[in-house]
């Protein structure tokens, strides 16, 4: 293998910790369902998160995958608000 170059199929350290920037982000969403009262909301919630994870898994642009992390941290700040107004 030439000097840098990357064996097929492997990260650069950017894309690694995008990856893991995306983990992240995947198991707070989880994390904050888990809060949800009713149990019907955490299931359609859960499947919500898992099909838009699972839509968005080949995404390579960068731009692209820094908005999408930009808005999923938005929908996660709203279930916490909502979370946090409910039981107040």
């Amino acid at each position: 293998m030439a000097a840098g170059r990357l064996p097929p199929g492997a990260l650069t350290l950017r894309q690694f910790l995008r990856r893991q920037q995306v983990l992240q982000l995947y198991r707070k969403i989880l994390r904050a369902i888990r809060e949800v009262p009713a149990e019907q909301d955490r299931r359609y919630l859960k499947d919500w998160a898992r099909e838009e994870f699972k839509r968005n898994k080949d995404a390579t642009e960068e731009d692209a995958i820094r908005m999408m992390i930009t808005q999923g941290n938005m929908q996660l700040q709203e279930l916490q608000r909502t979370l946090r107004l409910a039981k107040s």
